[in-house]
């Protein structure tokens, strides 16, 4: 028996290529064309090769501001990661708590980029926010917007106030999906609370966990808006992550050249490790 094959379907995919095309593939090649070029304005190039690509590898400030936006995504996936697991394991699975719970641990998720930094902003101030007010009177010597070490705490703990929500609802739902008969087993076999954890509930999460340290990864890695609201990558440089020194090279400097090359390493980077990833999932799921 032969297959009919309808053609009418590539009408409804083709809209989705032009729109692709246009909103990613389009700025990708423009941003290429420029980190192999020098712009004078006025559309006058001049062919640099590979220049800027060497010049950006070589340089202390990348070097500084790329180990910067690391060191800033291990601690927050080494604060977050545990925090939500244990957020969800205390939630509710039956009863009104539950969407009581989840409608509270959405709603930081609600709220713009932008938004979250100005609150932020003036909860942390020292003299009249909350936050700068209360430890300044409990006799420590706060000031987020001079001291480098308080910008680091103020904005670590604005990430973790925004994004913690998004790990405690995929491990929740990691734990619903759990059957009661594995509790049950548990509950005969005399198991402890840490015992049913580690056997039971953690290898069962192992997929969502995956999915979250893959999306708070590039969450955090690739964070702007929150951080230049707040500190604008101050003190110094304190907080001058590599997102926000690619903006102030790009449209601060306006040095283009180097700009463009940046973030194509920046892309790179960043398409790595989701790269690996999506490698570790695939081989978890092989073996499930």
């Amino acid at each position: 028996m032969n297959k009919t094959y309808n053609q009418k379907a590539w009408f409804f995919v083709i809209p989705v290529f032009v729109l692709v095309a246009f909103n990613a593939v389009v700025p990708l090649m423009t941003v290429v064309n420029y980190s192999f070029q020098e712009t004078f304005g006025s559309n006058v190039f001049a062919w640099e090769g590979t220049r800027w690509f060497k010049q950006i590898l070589h340089s202390e400030r990348f070097h500084a501001s790329l180990g910067r936006q690391f060191i800033f995504t291990f601690i927050i996936l080494l604060i977050q990661l545990p925090l939500g697991i244990a957020i969800a394991l205390t939630m509710p699975k039956k009863g009104w708590g539950v969407p009581v719970c989840l409608i509270l641990m959405s709603m930081p998720l609600l709220i713009p980029w932008n938004v979250v930094g100005a609150m932020w902003n003036i909860f942390a101030l020292p003299d009249i926010g909350f936050l700068g007010h209360s430890l300044n009177s409990l006799g420590f010597d706060y000031n987020f917007t001079q001291q480098s070490g308080d910008a680091w705490f103020t904005t670590i703990l604005m990430d973790v106030w925004h994004w913690t929500s998004l790990v405690v609802l995929l491990s929740y739902a990691g734990l619903n999906s759990i059957q009661p008969a594995y509790y049950q087993a548990a509950e005969i076999d005399g198991a402890s609370r840490w015992d049913i954890f580690r056997y039971i509930e953690l290898p069962k999460m192992k997929k969502v966990l995956t999915l979250a340290i893959l999306l708070r990864f590039m969450d955090s890695f690739m964070i702007y808006t929150e951080p230049f609201v707040l500190t604008g990558g101050g003190p110094g440089n304190a907080t001058n992550f590599l997102s926000l020194d690619l903006v102030k090279m790009a449209l601060g400097q306006f040095d283009l050249g180097p700009a463009a090359a940046m973030s194509l390493i920046y892309f790179l980077i960043v398409l790595l490790i989701c790269w690996v990833f999506y490698n570790l999932m695939m081989k978890d799921e092989g073996r499930s």
